[in-house]
């Protein structure tokens, strides 16, 4: 099952933390406010889980296991059987927070029964996109782990790709579900950049741009199709290696800044931000410190 990422692990207990590296999500804060990517890759602080982002969670841990059957039992019955065990095991992990925290009072919140059914009606979408029986995957929830050459150092690269297709004529395609809603005018941006860094991601571990990405938005039905070509991936690359370099003059100090706009009506660390008169804690330094060399270097 996949990670419930961006829920209760950011300010979770632990291992020490690896360094942080780009994803689509860290790159995006970081892009938008760089004080939210501090808080979030650095400080870990953690967030209160919400319903929306469990959801999504759970529906592709469902998909992950449907792939893990044979092609002719990878059936609508069979994903809305998989629901079930998917969220046991989800919601063990969550603990209180669905016995009696932010998103349900407990297995019994009539409310439960609802969401359950609402990320039932994901999957019943999903299979209107495609049939999984005749998908040729050759791998799902794909965890990737890369680097670029930058023109100051090694730019790390992190991130899970939701599914990898390739056509017995050699065609390969990056698949992503979304189950949030298909972007509005003014947000294709962000849909594209994260197509091209998993676009990015598969040229560099698999040595060739892949024919196409998907995009399969599960909760209106909607698929879009973003067709890569090299010379525009060495341009991104550039733009990543930008923004890494521009993390990496943050670090030594945490002189990442906040940036007001419209994100900071849903932002979970206002109370820690100065530009709604809050007060940060106290910078905790780049985790790892071979991590922390490197990056005062």
């Amino acid at each position: 099952m996949p990670p419930a990422v961006g829920l209760v692990e950011a300010g979770s207990a632990g291992p020490a933390p690896r360094p942080p590296a780009l994803s689509p999500s860290r790159a995006a804060d970081f892009r938008r406010c760089p004080l939210l990517y501090r808080f979030r890759a650095v400080d870990r602080l953690p967030e209160p889980p919400s319903r929306a982002q469990v959801r999504g969670t759970l529906v592709h841990a469902v998909l992950e296991r449907l792939f893990t059957l044979p092609a002719p039992e990878r059936t609508p019955a069979a994903a809305r059987a998989l629901l079930g065990p998917c969220w046991d095991e989800l919601s063990a992990g969550l603990g209180d927070a669905v016995t009696g925290g932010p998103l349900f009072t407990g297995p019994g919140d009539p409310e439960l029964a609802v969401w359950l059914d609402s990320a039932a009606g994901l999957l019943d979408t999903y299979f209107t996109l495609e049939d999984p029986a005749e998908v040729p995957a050759v791998a799902v929830e794909e965890r990737v782990e890369t680097s670029l050459d930058g023109a100051d150092g090694v730019v790390p690269l992190r991130g899970i790709v939701d599914r990898l297709d390739e056509s017995p004529d050699g065609t390969l395609r990056v698949v992503d579900y979304k189950t949030g809603a298909t972007p509005g005018e003014g947000f294709e941006g962000s849909v594209l950049f994260q197509l091209k860094f998993y676009a990015l991601t598969v040229l560099l571990t698999r040595g060739r741009v892949p024919d196409e990405l998907r995009l399969l938005y599960l909760s209106d039905g909607t698929a879009l199709t973003y067709r890569p070509d090299e010379d525009e991936l060495h341009r991104f690359a550039r733009l990543l290696d930008a923004v890494w370099s521009a993390i990496r003059r943050a670090a030594p100090t945490g002189d990442f800044r906040p940036n007001r706009g419209r994100a900071c009506r849903t932002c979970d660390h206002r109370a820690h931000c100065p530009a709604w008169d809050g007060v940060p804690p106290p910078y905790p330094g780049w985790p790892g410190d071979a991590a922390g060399e490197a990056v005062g270097a």
